[in-house]
């Protein structure tokens, strides 16, 4: 913009500055014209402001999926905390596992509540949440964890009570797909992040699976309307990393392939961003856990 006005005065105003009688036409004419350029800035901003308003919209339609994401993690937790009171191990420990699919479905989302994350899903050190049990439920074969439990239910109880108010946004559901892309390339194709289940793998297609899911329901008709090669590339990255996680044992798990098709996901998400009206997805918040 100072440019464009450096630029309009440079060719509007005559050699000798001076505000008089004859040179009103000119000045007139520099003021219109500066108006102008003003106005279409403006409505060049509202219109890629407008552009995420049917995104946010389609993210409304995540929310009834969402939900029943955290209703079966929820689910789970509850069939744990029966079968502890059953000292029942085995049925114990199947119910950890159904009480994670729906879990890492959800992160797309469930990575925006920084707190809940970190008392429900926190790794690989864990003092509370689903690692913490694992641990011993799996590690140890110990059923002494009811307590752990207990608080598991109260804070995916809590996160069930906040997604029926907490407002969706398409950049929130972006920024939560690239950083959740992000932790399947990088820390989680390390060697998994439930070893002691033997989940890991499982893990990693539940979040890819989460990851198409809001892709589809949210951006794909968007970014097809505006790119459709580019929308092209998006579902077929999201493929591949769909076909990468679907191997029999984590130990074949392509690691570095895993990584690279994450890396290149995550840079189709940033170059779609402002196509759609979005920012890009920062390298700088992906990187934090």
């Amino acid at each position: 913009m100072k440019h464009f006005a450096a630029s309009a005065v440079a060719a509007a105003e005559p050699s000798t500055p001076r505000l008089g009688t004859a040179d009103l036409p000119i000045t007139q004419g520099w003021l219109s014209r500066l108006l102008s350029g003003l106005a279409l800035t403006c409505t060049a901003l509202a219109a890629l402001a407008s552009q995420a308003e049917p995104l946010d919209a389609a993210a409304e339609r995540y929310r009834p999926l969402m939900a029943e994401e955290i209703d079966r993690s929820l689910a789970g937790a509850l069939a744990l905390r029966d079968a502890l009171l059953a000292n029942d191990l085995e049925g114990a420990q199947q119910a950890w596992i159904a009480a994670r699919v729906g879990w890492e479905r959800g992160e797309v989302f469930t990575s925006g509540f920084t707190e809940l994350d970190a008392e429900i899903d926190a790794w690989p050190n864990a003092v509370t949440g689903f690692h913490a049990i694992e641990a011993k439920l799996f590690g140890a074969q110990l059923m002494d964890v009811k307590p752990e439990t207990d608080a598991l239910i109260f804070h995916l109880t809590d996160l069930r009570v906040k997604i029926r108010d907490t407002r969706l946004t398409a950049q929130g559901l972006l920024n939560g797909a690239a950083k959740l892309v992000y932790e399947v390339g990088e820390s989680k194709a390390d060697g998994g992040e439930s070893r002691f289940s033997g989940t890991s793998l499982d893990d990693m297609r539940n979040n890819v699976d989460g990851v198409e899911t809001v892709f589809r329901i949210v951006f794909a008709a968007e970014i097809e309307g505006r790119d459709p090669k580019l929308a092209d590339a998006l579902r077929t990255k999201i493929d591949q990393l769909q076909t990468l996680v679907r191997v029999p044992a984590l130990g074949r798990l392509d690691s570095n392939k895993l990584r690279a098709e994450s890396e290149e996901l995550i840079i189709a998400f940033q170059i779609a961003a402002p196509l759609i009206g979005l920012d890009r997805p920062s390298l700088q918040d992906l990187v934090q856990r």
